[in-house]
């Protein structure tokens, strides 16, 4: 199976203060969240295009049409559509099932600048040489990306988003599922405040101008 068809999904929160990056508000400020969120989404938009698997989709939340998305969509091919209700869980299986392609799906989220094209294309290859699933882990216990050749909903059923053991149960629903998997060497995201300062070392164009405290 070629890497050329892989259908890469984004989920994204709108850039608006208040409702997003909220953990990390107290040290950069609502609109300052807001805007980190921002620079983050355009950065994981210009990751996937640039690793030319196939196509891209942006799936929004609360809403596809949001100013930032539709800027983002102009600039470049990039399909916009509207995350469905549910948990993290049920959103990334919507988008793997609407994004089916021949290569797979590869699923990813915004708040990882240290993926880059490589991984990406990693990933699709692992796809490419039979494995039913990839993985990404991520430093916290989650994962920054998850890659399937068909939608397997079991694989994203009652799991605790937002704890420190949704790596450990995607395994555990992988295996479960009879599916065969690789896991690439784990990365972090941006999801406290503490995570601030280590953007600013290694990326500092998206932590400049912003009010950190």
């Amino acid at each position: 199976m070629s890497q050329q068809g892989t259908t890469i999904a984004i989920l994204a929160r709108a850039p608006e203060p208040g409702r997003s990056k909220t953990r990390l508000i107290p040290r950069l400020g609502a609109a300052g969240a807001a805007t980190l969120q921002r620079r983050l989404t355009a950065r994981a938009v210009n990751t996937a295009c640039a690793a030319a698997l196939g196509r891209v989709a942006l799936w929004g939340t609360p809403d596809h049409r949001h100013p930032s998305f539709a800027a983002l969509a102009r600039e470049r091919s990039l399909e916009l559509h509207s995350q469905v209700d549910g948990d993290l869980g049920a959103r990334m299986l919507a988008a793997v099932a609407a994004g089916s392609a021949a290569g797979g799906v590869l699923v990813i989220g915004t708040d990882c600048p240290a993926l880059v094209p490589a991984h990406l294309r990693d990933a699709a290859a692992a796809l490419g040489r039979g494995r039913d699933a990839v993985v990404i882990p991520a430093e916290d216990g989650g994962y920054v990306l998850i890659g399937l050749r068909c939608a397997e909903p079991a694989v994203f059923e009652d799991i605790d988003w937002g704890g420190a053991e949704v790596m450990a149960r995607t395994r555990e629903r992988l295996a479960g599922c009879g599916l065969r998997w690789h896991e690439l060497p784990p990365l972090w995201d941006v999801d406290r405040p503490a995570d601030v300062g280590r953007v600013a070392r290694r990326w500092p164009q998206l932590i400049d101008g912003l009010p950190a405290r």
